[in-house]
């Protein structure tokens, strides 16, 4: 279980400071597919960072019962002077994989051709979320989180990231964050509206997107 205990992000302003988060107590349990919705500058990708441990609340505690990834789509977890092949070699070390294995699922999975032997650095915007999906779901992670990578590529390979969930979903829980309506009902169960610092949780996903449409 991954449980937000009255977590505030605050950043510095002139003048003073700015309060992003303010208060945000909750819990993620495996198998939990939620999305959160918030307008950009909302702080969504601020409170990912956090859960995953990437940077810390100013008040407040994560207590993490579960193995989390890196936040997919952010720019996280990859070293742009470094090809996706080398990206991959690191991560399986990291996480005591075994490498040659852990080349294959992530070269099959982001379908990147000859680029894969290329620096990050020259990949489109594209490229890089699909190589970071791949490299995440090399990883067997209890706790899964998105910011809107999902939406990368066509429609055959937004279906076989829908798959990979779907077959990590009963072992694994989803966090996506994102503004996309579509993206929430195809991947989620259930969902969040992150507004003004304050995180309101909704178990039904159509009274969630309605309380965002009506900000």
């Amino acid at each position: 279980m991954l449980i937000l205990d009255d977590v505030w992000k605050s950043h510095p302003v002139r003048g003073g400071h700015r309060d992003v988060l303010k208060g945000i107590t909750g819990k993620i349990e495996r198998g939990d597919a939620l999305g959160i919705l918030g307008r950009n500058g909302a702080g969504k990708s601020t409170l990912l960072r956090i859960l995953g441990g990437v940077d810390a609340p100013s008040r407040g505690r994560i207590k993490r019962g579960m193995s989390v990834s890196w936040p997919m789509g952010s720019g996280i977890g990859v070293q742009a002077s470094m090809t996706g092949a080398d990206n991959a070699r690191f991560i399986a070390r990291i996480y005591d994989l075994d490498i040659a294995e852990t080349l294959e699922k992530v070269e099959a999975f982001a379908e990147l051709g000859a680029y894969f032997h290329e620096p990050a650095r020259t990949y489109s915007s594209g490229m890089m979320s699909r190589l970071m999906l791949g490299l995440s779901f090399a990883v067997e992670f209890e706790c899964y989180l998105v910011d809107e990578s999902v939406g990368a590529g066509d429609a055959r390979f937004s279906e076989r990231v829908s798959k990979a969930f779907d077959d990590r979903r009963s072992r694994s829980a989803l966090v996506l964050v994102s503004h996309s309506m579509q993206l929430i009902r195809l991947y989620c169960r259930r969902a969040a509206v992150l507004h003004d610092g304050r995180l309101r949780f909704y178990d039904d996903l159509d009274e969630a997107i309605d309380a965002y449409q009506a900000l």
